[in-house]
């Protein structure tokens, strides 16, 4: 669910239309019907604007609500924040990432890029928790622990491994929160979400007029991150020559917009995930050593759930258990068992969104592994698994490709990926 607050109805008619095909979308007008809308709607996302008064520009009104949204955090489930401003506001944005917002979009915009912005919103939902809950007491999160505590204080670049849902982007939160950049901002970019078209203008940014789009300037996210720290999520879908546009503004220091001959100096702190093997990453055909290099000064790897033991996912089935529920929850023994022993192949995410539908779904006061809606099968081998996710990801490009009518731009957009992406998975899979 996606909730836009914006006092224009012209405005907020413009996002619903092209936010329709992500998520439902409901729409408020007036700040006072906020925290109603939201107990209502229980938004995954929230589409803020800034000001709602008539000539005002300050954004202390959206500021203000935003804070009321973040404090809701542990009561209910909070939605990730994208503020909407006007493209002159840069301190503005710079002061909502402060408070908690994950993203901002200037006014106007390019439906392109607003998708992109809430797509990457969508799959990131709440702003992670605090550093005080990386939760998991095994010998694997005690150590990632201590590493973020050894590395957060330094300028070393951080490059974050681990699969999808294993808690990269917390454990970047925690790296920036340990660091003397703490009090700047913390920009978080999903470049898997990123159309390859708008990747320049997203880091870079742009003077208006530099494309067909460009009607304002707009600051990239290398400036909107000054002082604080830059976290590329996902930099593995990174196609090859943005690679080496990015190379050259890490080693430079400084940036050149799309559309000037001006570098502009930069002054952050870059973190880097992907949930691309390892060993991959070493292939040249897909990522440039030299960028490698220079992102994985430290590298951290996030171990997946199903190697964390029993003992951490019943922490963290507590943890979430306790956030979402509003009445004391008892688990059956037996469904702890199973839970325990399930894979969980979607990690820690995966378990956050069983423990809020069990929340919802189940009937009585104990809870039963049925209430959190997981498949009840018996766990599959390593190898057994690892080819059951390789045929069902050639049958999803193969699904998106017959409903693209094989046009390659669609069938990205439809799996949520990059052109990019896509042609690696096309290679991948012999298809």
């Amino acid at each position: 669910m996606i909730l836009i607050l914006d006092d224009d109805p012209d405005v907020a008619l413009a996002a619903r239309l092209a936010l329709r095909k992500l998520a439902p979308v409901a729409v408020r007008h007036a700040p006072a019907e906020l925290m109603a809308a939201l107990d209502e709607t229980r938004p995954d996302v929230l589409l803020l604007d800034m000001n709602f008064t008539p000539g005002a520009s300050d954004g202390a009104a959206g500021l203000a609500l935003l804070r009321e949204v973040v404090a809701r955090q542990g009561q209910v489930a909070a939605p990730a924040v994208v503020v909407m401003t006007a493209y002159a506001e840069v301190e503005l944005a710079v002061q909502a990432l402060k408070a908690g917002a994950v993203d901002f979009i200037t006014k106007p915009w390019a439906n392109e890029r607003l998708v992109a912005c809430v797509q990457a919103a969508l799959a990131r939902r709440a702003p992670a928790p605090a550093v005080g809950e990386l939760l998991g007491e095994s010998a694997a999160m005690q150590s990632l622990r201590a590493q973020i505590a050894q590395v957060g204080a330094s300028e070393a670049s951080v490059l974050i491994l681990g699969e999808n849902g294993v808690g990269k982007e917390l454990v970047a939160r925690a790296l920036h929160a340990a660091s003397p950049r703490a009090a700047g901002p913390l920009l978080a970019v999903d470049m898997g979400s990123l159309p390859e078209a708008l990747v320049e203008s997203e880091l870079f940014g742009h003077r208006r007029g530099s494309f067909t789009d460009a009607r304002e300037s707009r600051p990239g996210r290398f400036v909107a991150a000054a002082g604080g720290t830059l976290f590329l999520d996902e930099i593995g879908n990174l196609p090859l020559a943005q690679q080496a546009k990015l190379l050259a503004a890490l080693e430079r220091r400084e940036v050149t917009p799309l559309g000037s001959d001006r570098p502009v100096p930069v002054d952050v702190r870059v973190l880097a995930a992907t949930n691309v093997p390892e060993a991959e990453l070493f292939d040249a055909r897909r990522f440039r050593p030299d960028l490698l290099y220079r992102l994985n000064t430290v590298v951290l790897r996030v171990p997946p759930l199903r190697e964390r033991g029993a003992a951490d996912i019943a922490l963290l089935l507590r943890h979430y258990l306790a956030q979402f529920a509003k009445r004391p929850v008892e688990l059956a023994p037996e469904a702890l068992a199973r839970l325990a022993a399930y894979r969980w192949p979607g990690n820690v995410r995966e378990l956050r969104q069983a423990c809020e539908r069990a929340t919802l779904l189940a009937r009585g006061p104990v809870f039963t592994f049925a209430d959190f809606g997981l498949p009840d099968l018996a766990a599959p081998a390593p190898a057994e698994q690892g080819l059951d996710l390789a045929r069902r990801e050639r049958e999803a490009v193969q699904a998106a490709l017959a409903q693209a009518d094989g046009n390659i731009s669609q069938a990205a957009k439809l799996l949520g990926v990059s052109r990019a992406a896509l042609y690696r998975r096309l290679d991948k899979h012999g298809l």
